[in-house]
This record gives structure tokens, C-alpha cells and sequence, in this order.
């Protein structure tokens, strides 16, 4: 879970009370605004999701790791590899 996913969450819910507490007290005003920070917060907590969804092809392009459990370097690390040991 990444800052993007727990600051959405969090804005998303202090949205949902903000409107729970407008519509309670009858003040469109708090309820537009709760809503919008209900809509942010969501739209936050989407983006944390695409973040964590492309990181293992992001570690895969940088060399950090491989994106696919089991898959090995490619043909062409392996190759390199052979090439730099010493006799």
C-alpha cells in the first residue's frame, strides 16, 4: 500500500462524514463539500491502485527485479554475464 492509496482512503472517508454531517444539519454547502472531497479521495486512492498495479513492470525496466514470479534474466543478461567471467 503506497502514500497515494492511505491518503485517499483517509480523504475519502473524512468526505463521506463531512457530507453524512451536512445532509444531517441541512447545509447543501458542507454536503458539496464533502462530496468533492469524497470524489478526490477517491480519484487519490485510484491512482495509489495504478501505481501498485504497474510496479513490477517499472522494478522489471529498471532492473530491479523481475516482473513475472519464476522468470529468470533474459537472454541477453545471461549473455552479458557469460561474457564478464573470468577464465
Amino acid at each position: 500500500m503506497n502514500k497515494n492509496q492511505l491518503n485517499g482512503a483517509a480523504k475519502a472517508s473524512v468526505g463521506k462524514v463531512q457530507r453524512a454531517a451536512g445532509s444531517l444539519v441541512g447545509s447543501r454547502k458542507q454536503e458539496a463539500r464533502g462530496l468533492a472531497k469524497q470524489l478526490v479521495g477517491k480519484a487519490q486512492q485510484r491512482l495509489g491502485d495504478l501505481q501498485e498495479a504497474i510496479k513490477p513492470a517499472r522494478k522489471r525496466d529498471r532492473g530491479e527485479g523481475h516482473a513475472v514470479r519464476g522468470a529468470g534474466p533474459s537472454a541477453a543478461a545471461r549473455a552479458d554475464a557469460r561474457n564478464r567471467r573470468v577464465p
